[in-house]
């Protein structure tokens, strides 16, 4: 059924771009400049239900259970993305984030628009990934309507999970806002191009989804400090960074960070207690899980 979705904030006609056909190419980027910053303010405005958000999905991982986002177009590539660099940035397991896509795989690279029209194939989705009661499902939709996700929301909450809806649209005009545990609308108004949300929505959108699982990272213990502990050794990239944190935390010099780093079997965090502690690689493991994997914690322990 095709619905009239002109009431939506996020597909309602832009006035400060009214005119940007005719503007020079120096203009038109300012013109696009000055409607991006207010993707920043409309995420200002939602600070509190991501940090209830990040609340939830703390609790999930303390359990065990996992974070999955789930979009379409955009806003599933963006959740992908965002699940795709946890494990290079905090040393997680691939599956402790996830990021569902209407489409699959192929819709990373190619637009496959009518996939999001079922909702259905998202439920289906969720139910492929045995979401349970230990899990929080994002569902991510710009413009609030996309039946996949509204479908694997549905199917999350049926089946116990947490739940979570990112949209650029206020709540009232939101169909899923009442079913779910926590709404977060960053309202960035009409985009540059009518309905566009790849532009500041989709910006927002980034934003926010950064934010809740740098967040909540750092609430389990991912971090010392500002410094990401909890990487793994992969790349002489974030070995050279696994060096300089360990030559900054325990003093080592970088030749001896190297040594320290083979012995912990890649592992930053685990280097850091075992030079800390001086006890090797098993012990310094039992500590870091004593420890419920807090430095800190294994450190004054």
């Amino acid at each position: 059924m095709i619905r009239d979705r002109s009431h939506l904030l996020t597909e309602k006609a832009n006035p400060r771009t009214a005119d940007i056909d005719t503007l020079d190419a120096r203009a038109i980027v300012a013109r696009i400049h000055a409607e991006d910053r207010r993707a920043f303010e409309a995420v200002g405005e939602v600070l509190e239900p991501v940090a209830e958000a990040v609340e939830r999905v703390v609790a999930a991982f303390r359990r065990g259970g996992r974070l999955v986002y789930v979009g379409a177009g955009t806003s599933g590539r963006l959740g992908v993305l965002d699940a795709a660099e946890c494990p290079p940035t905090f040393g997680t397991d691939p599956d402790m984030v996830q990021g569902i896509l209407a489409g699959g795989p192929e819709a990373l690279v190619r637009a496959r628009e009518g996939v999001e029209d079922v909702a259905e194939d998202g439920a289906a989705a969720v139910a492929e990934r045995d979401v349970g009661d230990k899990d929080v499902v994002v569902g991510i939709a710009a413009g609030s309507t996309t039946p996949f996700v509204i479908g694997a929301l549905r199917e999350a909450r049926r089946r116990g999970a947490a739940t979570v809806f990112l949209t650029c649209v206020p709540p009232a005009d939101t169909p899923i806002a009442g079913e779910v545990d926590v709404v977060i609308a960053p309202l960035t108004g009409p985009e540059v191009v009518t309905g566009s949300t790849r532009m500041k929505a989709g910006t927002a959108t980034k934003l926010v989804l950064n934010t809740i699982t740098t967040a909540a990272m750092i609430r389990i213990g991912k971090t010392y400090g500002n410094l990401m502990i909890d990487l793994k050794v992969t790349s002489s990239k974030l070995e050279d960074r696994g060096r300089r944190i360990l030559r900054e935390l325990v003093g080592v010099d970088y030749d001896e960070a190297g040594a320290l780093l083979r012995r912990s079997g890649g592992s930053v965090k685990t280097a850091l207690v075992m030079q800390r502690l001086g006890v090797e690689r098993a012990e310094a493991e039992r500590r870091l899980a004593d420890a419920d994997g807090l430095l800190r914690k294994a450190w004054e322990a």
